[in-house]
């Protein structure tokens, strides 16, 4: 059964209003779903954006040969001075990625977006 992402990443804004931008992007980098939250200062243009996917992908990528010495990624959080960016790899295919002010309870919210993760993927 296919995921509707677009319910999805309108979801992921429910669960804090701190969360500034939601989407998922595929395996070649292209934001397949969801974008910033209405009425919030944008920080990045359209090649910044790309640009910050695909950093998100090489990140995801880049502990992919130890994994089965250390696991696979279950999340990955970077914090800068104006943004929170977190990273949840969905499936091996597709990456969910959320960016929230820098001051947002961020363990919380991973919490929930990996048990909304989990249901839709049947886990």
């Amino acid at each position: 059964m296919p995921v509707d992402y677009d319910s999805f990443c309108k979801e992921i804004f429910q669960i804090d209003k701190s969360i500034r931008f939601a989407g998922v992007a595929n395996s070649k980098g292209i934001l397949i779903s969801g974008g910033l939250r209405d009425n919030v200062d944008e920080l990045l243009n359209e090649e910044d954006l790309k640009m910050s996917i695909h950093y998100a992908l090489q990140k995801n990528a880049l502990y992919t040969p130890l994994a089965y010495k250390i696991g696979n990624e279950i999340s990955s959080i970077t914090e800068f001075d104006k943004v929170s960016l977190i990273t949840i790899p969905i499936n091996s295919n597709d990456l969910c990625l959320v960016s929230t002010e820098p001051d947002a309870n961020y363990k919380e919210i991973v919490s929930v977006l990996r048990s909304k993760i989990n249901s839709q993927s049947g886990n």
